[in-house]
């Protein structure tokens, strides 16, 4: 059983940097897509960014491209979130998500509802 443990949220002020990790266990082989999705109060779960193991293919929403890169580190089986030029609407619940998938499926998928392993969750507040 794949378990997601993330950290590294918390309060900033804007134009402010985090680093979010999602440390992952029970992953048993090389074969998944990694996302990073969060969700504000009032509103609907999106996709922040998705990436293959080994950070191959990644996708970025429109939003948070040029001041968020996910990574993954495949030995310690850590995901990270690298954010900058935090801006007050980057304000949300962030989780991280993975579920077994070839590289072709992983850059196919839609939206967060296909992902199988979900964390618990980390609060980024950005104030202005």
């Amino acid at each position: 059983q794949v378990q997601l443990v993330e950290s590294g949220g918390g309060s900033v002020q804007a134009g402010g940097s985090l680093r979010l990790s999602c440390a992952a266990s029970g992953v048993t082989s090389r074969y998944y897509c990694w996302g990073w999705f969060r969700q504000a109060p009032g509103k609907e779960r999106e996709t922040v960014a998705r990436i293959y193991t080994g950070g191959d293919r990644g996708y970025y929403a429109d939003s948070v491209k040029g001041r968020f890169t996910a990574s993954q580190d495949y030995v310690k089986n850590t995901l990270y979130l690298e954010m900058s030029g935090l801006k007050p609407e980057d304000t949300a619940m962030y989780y991280c998500a993975t579920l077994p998938s070839t590289a072709a499926y992983c850059s196919s998928v839609y939206g967060w509802t296909i992902f199988t392993y979900w964390g618990q969750g980390t609060q980024v507040t950005v104030s202005s």
